[in-house]
């Protein structure tokens, strides 16, 4: 374990970042169209100037589990979408936006389709007016559990005045008998396209598609790894720095587990598989997010979170519980606060959906932190109205070139610009555990820290929307 032996009694830190700005996952939308009247409507949260300022926002779209959107690069909203519709910046159906992943499943619920990460929105590489909508439904009547299409949409925002136009709709790229929804992204170590991920039922099969520039999608490629996992699905999830992936669902519909990967960003294959039973038996809507520094890795299982360590030499037996459901109903009971859905945010921090159409987010306010110091807040965040389990599925769009994995880089995100920031060093001095904080970041970057004697004693990766960092 790193110790720091030096005494904070003046700390220069430097912020090596990115000269692309951020802004493009600040906005997220949650909630039913307002026309259900009073305690329905939408929950804006907008976390453009870090921490999220939380507003009622009067919208038409019913947003459930399924929810993607994207906006600029200053944080200005573009399209959203509930897996039946797009949806413009002014909350009309984008031109040519409608009925996307036909199926008659989307007949059936009034509140938007209920599949989690069953759309997931991407700039196309090398442009900046064109973006890539991927999306599945459900499709196999009557039961309604499983995926057999994956679709790609395509959206032009220079078209209807800058309001966008859907240009290719329901472009099917598989036909297959699919994992519904889980569908998740990376960046490829070249640091311009991307890695699109989904799953096959009933199956150990990967299909992943490298997403180029110039409307090109390469793939599918096929990977077998991993246990047999069922038709249901939880979540997919990779890390922030791209080396991990994590998959969460339903063991023999019953019990829960959790499956973690080693991810190769420039050739995109998944090693070292390890697969964990989730000690409590869990419905197929588990959660998974990790941390912004990648060490940890958030599992829920509807009543118990976990937290696990992704340096550890056994990554299985460094779990450690840090929640418990409270038995919290919101606003009182059926409606239990239970722990499903994550995503972290670009406020460093983790939210959690409750399972249940309610009035609360659960929270996770340091994941970078080991163990309870995670401080796991149970319906921490207080909303105006219902919402639907419909936090946005967001990749990491900031996650730069990796020349070391034998890449070439395809941007221009490797050229830094320095930043000198003030930060505050707790406890000052410190010969041991030391937090650094400082302002919020908006892009990824590298932390510098340097001693008095101007010698440099520390650097640590600091990802987008971090505002802290502990030193061990």
């Amino acid at each position: 374990m790193k110790k720091w032996h030096f005494i904070f009694l003046f700390c220069n830190c430097y912020i090596l970042t990115h000269s692309q700005t951020t802004g493009v996952n600040t906005n997220w939308i949650l909630g039913y169209g307002s026309y259900w009247g009073a305690a329905y409507g939408h929950t804006l949260m907008d976390f453009n100037s870090g921490a999220p300022t939380i507003t009622y926002d009067s919208l038409e779209m019913d947003i459930n589990r399924t929810s993607a959107n994207i906006s600029d690069t200053n944080g200005n909203i573009l399209f959203y979408t509930n897996g039946y519709y797009i949806a413009d910046v002014t909350g009309d159906t984008m031109q040519n936006g409608n009925t996307i992943s036909p199926t008659g499943f989307n007949l059936s619920s009034p509140s938007g389709l209920t599949v989690p990460q069953a759309c997931l929105a991407l700039p196309q590489p090398g442009s900046s007016h064109l973006y890539y909508l991927f999306h599945s439904t459900v499709d196999n009547a009557p039961n309604y559990n499983r995926a057999l299409n994956f679709y790609y949409s395509v959206i032009d925002m220079n078209l209807n005045g800058g309001k966008g136009a859907v240009t290719s709709k329901n472009v099917v790229i598989l036909q297959d008998t699919l994992i519904a929804g889980n569908i998740t992204a990376c960046k490829h170590a070249n640091g311009r396209d991307w890695w699109v991920i989904v799953q096959q039922a009933n199956s150990n099969l990967f299909y992943k598609y490298l997403v180029l520039s110039n409307n090109n999608i390469l793939g599918p490629y096929l990977q077998n790894i991993g246990v047999v996992r069922p038709q249901i699905g939880g979540m997919s999830v990779f890390s922030p720095d791209g080396r991990k992936f994590a998959v969460i669902h339903a063991e023999y519909q019953s019990v829960g587990a959790l499956d973690i990967f080693d991810f190769d960003r420039c050739t995109g294959l998944l090693t070292n598989d390890i697969h964990i039973v989730l000690p409590q038996a869990t419905s197929f809507l588990g959660g998974a997010a990790f941390s912004p520094n990648s060490r940890f890795l958030y599992a829920a299982n509807i009543y118990t979170a976990y937290q696990y360590d992704m340096t550890s030499a056994n990554i299985a037996a460094s779990q450690m519980t840090v929640a418990v459901w409270d038995s919290f109903y919101s606003p009182s009971p059926p409606f239990s606060t239970g722990f499903e859905g994550m995503q972290l945010a670009p406020d460093g921090k983790i939210y959690i959906q409750t399972g249940n159409s309610t009035f609360h987010l659960h929270v996770i306010n340091y994941p970078d932190s080991l163990g309870v110091a995670c401080d796991f807040i149970q319906h921490g965040i207080q909303l105006q109205n219902w919402y639907v389990n419909g936090i946005p599925n967001h990749p990491n769009y900031f996650l730069g070139c990796d020349s070391t994995l034998g890449c070439g880089c395809l941007t221009d995100l490797e050229d830094y610009i320095p930043i000198k920031i003030s930060a505050r060093a707790s406890p000052n001095p410190s010969k041991n555990t030391t937090t650094l904080q400082f302002p919020v970041q908006k892009t990824e970057g590298t932390l510098l820290i340097y001693n008095i004697t101007g010698d440099k004693v520390g650097e640590e990766l600091i990802a987008p929307g971090a505002s802290l960092n502990r030193l061990i």
